[in-house]
């Protein structure tokens, strides 16, 4: 059976709040399609609560931002990167509440200084923009809505990506980028993409670990993709543990907005008392890392299951106005957040590392972007501050989007020259043991969060490098002799991307910002990135 084929000017890979910003910003004379490997909002945007972070009050300013983020970022975010991310930021919310996002504003307040603001971690003032707790739900649905109406735009729901194809891959000159192989999980096959630009916009990779706050899409799909294409990737061993996940058998990682602590939640023991004073001045407001930290360094000291979050001496009134949806869900499981503390734990939030690229998302390979989480920026450093990942994904989109259309547009008829070659399955069979696929990815996630998580040390990273090798031989063995399916695609990505992490975390001989290791608790004097480069790895 022939391969079906489908030629446009740009794809995007992702729906989230990176690629349909992209696909906004770009002038209609495009054709783009956009893949979701589930509904176009089922993805980390969609359920981002706390808000985006953007210099919008009389006094606050551009530079308190900046020097925020840096300080966050333990010496290793790009300045430059970080400048022109904080710079852009009103220029962003003023696209966003023009599209039609409903931000929250103060009561009886109007024009540019009513949106109600809110702080977070690591920031000195308030500067978070939100709707509600679920900032990135009105986000996604406004952006989603409008592109369902634009005719040049079409979703592809239930598409995971495979591979990129490159111009050498089909014996051309140069490794330009010619799209992608694509699994369509409804029909089984494998679906050919054609594009003159394409744009990796695919989330994180959490799902790495035992314990995520993120959907199941966050499977590293993007970087893994990247690698084999022959990008460099940066930073992978920072991965960002969000402090506050709800403990319960049922709960299935929902994420307890660290905005809760930035209206005065207090993190208490099983006993109720506080802690967090003494590991940092800044007791519940101190960066993620630290109050990660904080909260494991309790739980391994007492053999506790949980700590406990307590926002029930505010006014039933503010709860309720303020967190919404964090209240009814936490309701669902007979938690009265009013009155009762919210049993909590870390959980693998955000990946801080990702896919080298510049400053308008260009990558290693010509004609691929990669832009939002699955890419390396520099804005992040050592740790991501809050709110300032939605200001990223919108940011380097719109840089993207302008940096496609300078350039010369390509006929689409050209994209049917050079012939990319059908997807092969004809050596392949049918598996009859798909139980492989799933023990082996619990393993991999159990293994990393035991060796690879919030603490570490060289002994751990070496069983866990040993670990993945093995994978790395189970999941190839699979993928060459039997037919592809969703879980498989993610497997085999996902042991990518864990090989990745392991790699980089045992190269950095220090501890600094996300990565801690008992091995080197120092902080070297100089900052270096950790970069990866393919050809290195044979």
């Amino acid at each position: 059976m022939s391969t079906p084929m489908h030629f446009y000017d740009v794809l995007i890979i992702g729906s989230g709040a990176a690629g349909m910003t992209l696909a906004s910003q770009l002038t209609k004379n495009y054709d783009i399609a956009i893949l979701s490997k589930d509904e176009p909002n089922e993805g980390s945007t969609y359920y981002a609560q706390g808000g985006i972070a953007a210099v919008l009050d009389e006094y606050d300013s551009m530079e308190s931002h900046i020097e925020d983020t840096l300080d966050a970022g333990a010496g290793l975010c790009h300045r430059e990167i970080v400048e022109f991310t904080v710079r852009r930021s009103p220029q962003i919310i003023n696209w966003l509440v023009k599209k039609g996002v409903n931000f929250d504003k103060k009561p009886g307040a109007s024009g540019a200084n009513s949106f109600h603001l809110t702080k977070e971690g690591g920031h000195s003032h308030r500067r978070v923009l939100h709707a509600a707790d679920a900032t990135g739900r009105e986000i996604a649905l406004t952006l989603y809505d409008a592109l369902d109406k634009y005719p040049n735009v079409s979703f592809f729901k239930q598409f995971v990506a495979v591979d990129l194809v490159k111009a050498n891959d089909i014996g051309l000159k140069g490794n330009a980028c010619l799209g992608a192989y694509v699994l369509n999980l409804e029909s089984g096959d494998v679906e050919l993409f054609r594009a003159n630009h394409v744009i990796l916009a695919t989330g994180g990779a959490s799902k790495v670990y035992l314990y995520t706050s993120n959907p199941d899409t966050a499977s590293g799909d993007g970087i893994a993709m990247a690698w084999r294409a022959g990008c460099r990737v940066a930073n992978l061993e920072f991965n960002q543990f969000h402090p506050t996940c709800l403990y319960h058998p049922e709960a299935k990682s929902f994420l307890i907005s660290e905005a809760l602590r930035g209206e005065g939640a207090k993190l208490v023991l099983p006993d109720g008392k506080r802690f967090m004073h003494h590991f940092d001045e800044r007791a519940e407001l101190a960066p993620r890392d630290i109050v990660a930290r904080a909260i494991d360094h309790e739980m391994k000291r007492l053999g506790c299951d949980c700590v406990y979050l307590d926002i029930s001496q505010k006014p039933s009134k503010f709860i309720k106005d303020h967190f919404p949806n964090i209240y009814a869900r936490c309701a669902e499981f007979g938690i009265d957040i009013t009155k009762a503390p919210i049993p909590i734990v870390p959980a693998a939030h955000y990946t801080c590392g990702g896919i080298v690229t510049d400053i308008n998302g260009q990558t290693d390979v010509p004609n691929l972007y990669a832009i939002g989480e699955s890419s390396f920026t520099g804005l992040h450093g050592a740790n991501r501050m809050a709110s300032n990942s939605l200001l990223e994904c919108m940011v380097f989109a719109s840089a993207a989007a302008e940096n496609i259309m300078v350039k010369p547009k390509e006929k689409k008829d050209n994209l049917s020259v050079p012939k990319v070659p059908a997807w092969d399955d004809s050596q392949v069979t049918n598996s009859i043991e798909d139980v492989t696929i799933s023990h082996n990815w619990d393993e991999l996630r159990r293994f990393m969060w035991n060796y690879v998580g919030i603490v570490r040390t060289d002994k751990r990273l070496q069983r866990a490098r040993r670990r993945v090798q093995l994978l790395q031989q189970e999941v190839s063995e699979y993928y060459s002799n039997y037919k592809i399916n969703g879980d498989l695609v993610e497997l085999r990505n996902l042991v990518t991307v864990a090989d990745l992490i392991v790699q980089s975390a045992i190269r950095r001989k220090e501890s600094r910002g996300l990565h801690f290791t008992l091995d080197y608790p120092e902080i070297l004097k100089e900052a270096r990135d950790t970069v990866l480069v393919p050809s290195n790895f044979g």
